[in-house]
């Protein structure tokens, strides 16, 4: 890994107390009742309910006599309006812990209603960073996919309703008390919904790993995130019942939420809100999936060297290579890697035209995301990219 030896940098400590491993579940009592939960507000989408998951979770609970409600409707990038809902069933259900089970939305969903539980208003009233100043009700966050570390993270996404816009909680407060990452709750998932959660997980660590704010702790985890992702994402995808490439991509996941805390991403994911706003609504793991290689591709001529080490993570031979030739290769590599679990090139099928461009750009340029990156990035430039793919 590339160190910059004179680099000052605070990495963001984690509270979520995690634990990992198969059959983790089955502690889900433990710790319910250690954070003072006599009973537990299930947090989850339909899918997850429809395919026995919280099925599984419910008879956990029952087995040691812990009281629970469920909450069920949560929707892709579910909307401000379906938050404030579910904090008043949560209000009315007397639980003391909230329990998030199933892949992003349903964790960050479970996360803003943690924090309204405790924090007047609307969530409307804490987009931004470090807005939620009261400790949120205690969270257990379990995953169904391995992709968006929104076990470990503290961002929590969703619709703004009267915008149709997707925007962002974040901070310390949003961060779960626990993780309970049990690969085995991902043998059943769909192979398309693993390759795209397994792309988003690479492009966690890809654009961790290669933005102006990295640093070593973030590093290290990010570039052993990409390395196990290389290695079992076409295995996962291939055989959803191989479980030790299920427990190396939750592994991954995990490990690159972890580390972009502290360092925010890059282009993939600022275009990525855009996309998946409005009218378009383009699935989140798609948008990234599809955009990562050609901002890849924009970016390496700007950090070569860590670039190369992200090729070499995937298994690519460099040492015949010059830095931007290894570099280069990084972007091809994904590329394949897309291809070969079925990633299109393209976001035409998902609804994306031409004349989308300039206002998905427009909203981009406002994200974080584009003040890290390592490649100094114009709206023209970002277009540019965005057609590439249109």
């Amino acid at each position: 890994m590339n160190i910059d030896w004179g680099q000052s940098f605070n990495f963001l400590p984690v509270p979520t107390d995690i634990h990992f491993g198969c059959g983790m579940l089955s502690s889900l009592p433990v710790h319910v009742r250690t954070l003072g939960g006599r009973r537990a507000f299930v947090v989850t989408d339909p899918g997850v309910r429809a395919a026995g998951i919280v099925d599984r979770l419910t008879a956990v609970l029952e087995r040691e006599s812990i009281d629970f409600a469920v909450y069920d409707q949560v929707t892709a990038d579910s909307g401000s309006t379906l938050i404030s809902e579910a904090v008043e069933e949560l209000k009315g259900s007397g639980a003391e812990v909230i329990v998030g089970i199933g892949g992003g939305s349903a964790l960050d969903t479970a996360k803003a209603v943690a924090a309204l539980a405790t924090n007047p208003g609307s969530p409307l009233d804490y987009v931004g960073l470090h807005k939620v100043t009261v400790p949120s009700l205690p969270f257990i966050a379990i995953p169904t996919t391995a992709g968006t570390g929104s076990e470990v993270s503290l961002w929590s996404v969703f619709t703004d309703d009267a915008r149709k816009l997707k925007v962002a909680i974040g901070g310390v407060r949003l961060f779960p008390a626990v993780a309970l990452c049990d690969p085995d709750l991902t043998l059943e998932l769909p192979s398309a919904l693993t390759a795209s959660t397994g792309m988003d997980a690479l492009a966690h660590a890809v654009e961790c790993y290669t933005n102006d704010a990295c640093q070593p702790i973030s590093g290290a985890l990010a570039l052993r995130a990409i390395e196990l992702i290389g290695t079992h994402l076409r295995r996962a995808a291939l055989n959803g019942r191989d479980r030790q490439s299920r427990y190396a991509m939750m592994l991954a996941s995990t490990m690159a939420g972890v580390a972009m805390n502290s360092t925010r991403l890059g282009l993939a994911h600022a275009l990525a809100m855009p996309l998946g706003s409005g009218d378009l609504k383009i699935p989140h793991g798609v948008a990234v999936a599809v955009a990562l290689p050609a901002v890849m591709q924009f970016n390496c001529t700007a950090a070569p060297n860590r670039f190369a080490a992200v090729a070499r993570a995937l298994g690519e031979r460099v040492e015949d290579a010059s830095p931007l030739e290894a570099a280069a290769r990084a972007a091809a590599a994904v590329r394949r890697l897309a291809d070969d679990v079925d990633i299109p090139m393209h976001l035409s099928g998902f609804g994306l035209k031409e004349e989308h461009v300039s206002t998905v750009v427009e909203e981009a340029m406002k994200s974080g995301n584009v003040a890290v990156n390592p490649r100094r990035t114009t709206p023209q430039e970002l277009s540019r990219i965005l057609g590439s793919i249109v």
